[in-house]
């Protein structure tokens, strides 16, 4: 678990991309996490990983690339060393109703899972809050998904988890042996940071890393990255979250 790796998108608004990548690497990062925006030239970002020392293990894709264009996300995703793939988001338009619904968006995932299980891939969901909120039948969009997905791997974002009225442990301890990766983020006291979208500093707010880093381990959670949504300082969070992370 030295390994600490970085979702790009925490600095999505500070760029250049080049100079993110040379502070990762200063304050001991070894891997990043890519979406979207990064991929536009595949082989110039693996050319600037690799002068950085820096690796690309997980990436995100959107839905509609991961169903509609396999090969263009295996091409990225080739190119820049990519293990495992995970679909990060359902836009709201896009989301089921019921449970039914949420079924059928899960057996969607498991098809997806078979196309880039077959090319080596591992392949998982990445959750956000709306799937922690129950629905009219009191059941969970979560559930169904693993329902109807036997198969997918986990991508645990633990504050959005909380944020969606859950305890993460009980489904860390339910769902764990699904479970890659984590994105490793923190939830300012209420009233806090509100400038952050109410985010923290990983170890600089209200969730309990220790307890949950002391669970995770019983999971094959192999990918820790510091994730914050809206950070007014990239490299103020990049420091203090992996010096956190690294003292647990």
């Amino acid at each position: 678990m030295n390994d600490f790796s970085y979702q790009l998108y925490s600095s999505r608004n500070f760029p250049p991309l080049e100079k993110t990548l040379a502070m990762l690497k200063r304050h001991g990062y070894a891997q990043v996490e890519g979406f979207g925006a990064v991929y536009a030239d595949p082989k110039g970002m693996r050319a600037a990983l690799d002068a950085n020392g820096l690796t690309m293990p997980t990436g995100h894709f959107s839905v509609d690339l991961l169903e509609n264009d396999p090969h263009k996300v295996l091409d990225i995703a080739g190119t820049l060393g990519i293990k495992a793939i995970f679909c990060p988001h359902l836009a709201v338009e896009q989301r089921p109703v019921d449970k039914a619904g949420w079924l059928a968006f899960g057996e969607r995932l498991e098809r997806a899972h078979e196309t880039y299980s077959k090319a080596g891939y591992v392949f998982g969901w990445h959750n956000h809050d709306f799937e922690f909120k129950a629905l009219a039948d009191g059941s969970l969009p979560q559930q169904a998904i693993f329902d109807a997905a036997p198969s997918i791997a986990w991508e645990a974002d633990i504050a959005w988890i909380i944020r969606g009225g859950a305890d993460p442990l009980p489904w860390i301890n339910d769902h764990g042996h699904r479970i890659v990766a984590v994105h490793v983020k923190d939830i300012a006291a209420p009233g806090e940071n509100t400038s952050e979208d109410g985010w923290a500093d990983v170890g600089h707010g209200t969730v309990d890393w220790k307890a949950l880093m002391d669970a995770l381990t019983e999971t094959p959670a192999r990918y820790f990255i510091m994730e914050h949504d809206n950070p007014s300082d990239d490299e103020r969070f990049a420091r203090r979250s992996i010096a956190t992370v690294t003292s647990l």
